[in-house]
């Protein structure tokens, strides 16, 4: 699926969260997401969905997979599963969409995605319970996109790269 991208902070571990939020609050990373994912297609779960706050979600045509009606609370689009939402990318293969979590929602879209956004944290929480899939470097081209451990500026005394990974061809 060339129209599938993916973004997510994820710490030395591949941590993501811990109860159903973020570890990281870093505003420059923030503002990455939000520049990268207004007036796009997102994709999470409801669990992500239901720990966003509402101007998360504004500019954004939001995709749902849950297995629960939310319709009357959320402005969004629901899918029941995985599957069926595959097939809607695949038939609208103009539109780019960007899955945005959580960790059970990474790993079932990994192998499809073609372009991976990933804060990289030179951090450990030992504590998380939430974490981003293994996945194989070698099947990736990586550029840098941001560097802020050379700065004197480095946000909760927290060093962190940016970087673009694109699926190699052909892999």
């Amino acid at each position: 699926m060339n129209n599938l991208s993916l973004v997510a902070a994820i710490g030395k571990n591949r941590e993501l969260g811990k109860d159903n939020d973020l570890i990281w609050k870093i505003k420059e990373d923030l503002n990455f997401y939000k520049s990268l994912t207004t007036n796009n297609n997102i994709i999470m779960g409801r669990k992500t969905l239901e720990s966003m706050p509402v101007a998360a979600l504004k500019n954004r045509n939001v995709f749902v997979i849950t297995g629960k009606d939310l319709s009357d609370k959320y402005n969004a689009n629901f899918f029941n599963n995985i599957e069926s939402m595959k097939k809607y990318i695949q038939d609208n293969k103009m539109e780019q969409f960007i899955v945005v979590g959580g960790g059970q929602i990474y790993e079932a879209f990994l192998p499809f995605v073609d372009t991976m956004y990933l804060t990289e944290i030179n951090k450990e929480y030992p504590n998380a319970d939430t974490f981003f899939p293994p996945f194989n470097i070698d099947e990736w081209d990586i550029s840098l996109i941001f560097d802020n451990s050379n700065t004197a500026q480095i946000e909760e005394d927290t060093q962190y790269v940016r970087k673009k990974y694109v699926r190699r061809i052909n892999y």
